[in-house]
């Protein structure tokens, strides 16, 4: 037991030192619009099965995309949740193809039981993030046989640190809500350069936000058993949408490195917002040994106001599907308590480019759950492929091959032991 609770400290002290330095997790140009990439909102298991979370109960991970599925756990258990992904992404616009390599921090949470009918659950994840480095030349129309290079750059993202409850009202009902504060940096930069006698003079445009707020979620699961041996679970969530609290910060400057830069500072307050959200979900099991779902989120982009226009964002939705099975949890071989998963998922993003949704995103995602040899903790480990193809010719398709390790540290901190 204490080998695995230092453990358990190492792990957690690795990633939070990880997550508060690492910031460039995506080289994705589209990172340029809005807030970024979104980051999936789902644990090792869902991240395997397409991402569907609403409607799953499981007593193994912590499903935080959800908070009615708290309930799931075991009264005796304290959960400890973690996960990180490696990836390589090519990028081509039919003419200039790149690759990239970026590690990222998933998620860190913890579960354990209030009380007979309620749960309660703290953790931290990303919500987006930023990272891109773009450059073009072109001709200078002012100064024959001269040319001018203009350079993007963005940086940052935001995070969430939650705290939420979930209970049973009825045996086969329960309900339950996150409040998550909502923080992080995200900064855009333009610069254009020219020469002029010899000497590069250019302008630099900085635009920098810095967003501390709130987040809210309520969710809902109906368990309904068909017998013995089946049984399905409904879930729904709902996130109301508002504006977010910021300070923002728009620098000019103008000049060259030699004699140094003119510079024009401007500190505001931008109007930005987070979207109402609404998600359901659909689970069937069977035998306790195989599960199949099917999710739909919807998520109303096209009323957030972004920097002060209106209309910077489209309507996002996204379709999961996902099954996990598991050969015979009685058995004796080791092979037959590992957990199979696989899914896929469809999402058309949030942001705009030129006007019109950006890309059509996909993924394809597939893994397993190891269980550790004499106790309840479980290593999980998925590969999703996912796919960007964007809207138009011109625009950047992305292919992406990802690994996500999770780690769930399943022990019974509440049991205790009965001396004769």
């Amino acid at each position: 037991m204490t080998r695995y609770r230092q453990t358990l400290l190492v792990l957690l002290l690795t990633i939070i030192s990880g997550v508060t330095v690492a910031q460039n997790n995506t080289n994705s140009p589209y990172t340029r619009y809005g807030y970024g990439q979104l980051a999936d909102q789902g644990s090792g298991n869902s991240k395997a099965m397409g991402g569907i979370a609403y409607g799953l109960r499981d007593r193994s991970h912590t499903n935080f995309a959800n908070p009615a599925a708290y309930t799931a756990v075991d009264s005796l258990t304290f959960m400890f949740d973690g996960g990180i992904s490696l990836q390589n992404t090519n990028f081509s616009d039919g003419i200039v193809k790149r690759n990239a390599k970026n590690s990222s921090f998933d998620y860190i949470t913890m579960l354990f039981r209030l009380s007979k009918r309620g749960a309660m659950s703290i953790g931290m994840l990303p919500y987006s993030n930023v990272g891109y480095s773009m450059e073009s030349y072109n001709e200078n129309e002012e100064f024959s046989g001269s040319s001018y290079s203009t350079k993007y750059s963005g940086e940052g993202g935001l995070h969430q640190l939650y705290v939420g409850a979930g209970f049973k009202i009825l045996e086969n009902l329960s309900v339950g809500a996150n409040i998550s504060y909502l923080w992080g940096d995200i900064s855009h930069s333009r610069n254009i350069s020219f020469p002029l006698d010899g000497t590069k003079y250019g302008s630099i445009k900085q635009e920098s936000m810095s967003v501390q707020s709130y987040k809210l979620d309520f969710g809902a699961q109906y368990t309904q058993q068909f017998g013995k041996k089946h049984s399905a679970t409904l879930g729904v969530v709902f996130s109301p949408g508002h504006n977010l609290s910021n300070e923002s910060t728009v620098t000019n400057m103008m000049g060259n490195p030699s004699n140094g830069y003119t510079t024009n500072s401007k500190d505001t307050t931008l109007t930005l917002g987070t979207p109402i959200t609404l998600g359901a979900g659909v689970t069937y099991t069977y035998n306790n040994r195989l599960t199949v779902g099917m999710d739909v989120m919807f998520q109303k982009w096209g009323d957030v106001t972004f920097m002060n226009d209106p209309d910077a964002f489209c309507n996002r939705t996204k379709i999961s599907v996902g099954a996990e099975y598991i050969p015979n949890e009685m058995g004796r071989s080791y092979f037959s308590h590992i957990k199979y998963r696989l899914g896929a998922y469809y999402s058309k993003p949030y942001y705009k480019v030129r006007g019109m949704s950006a890309a059509n995103e996909y993924g394809l995602t597939a893994g397993f759950a190891l269980p550790l040899p004499r106790n309840r903790s479980v290593i999980s480990l998925s590969a999703q492929y996912v796919g960007m193809q964007g809207a138009e010719s011109g625009f950047v398709n992305e292919n992406t091959l990802r690994v996500c390790i999770g780690v769930t540290f399943n022990e019974r901190w509440f049991w205790k032991r009965k001396v004769e």
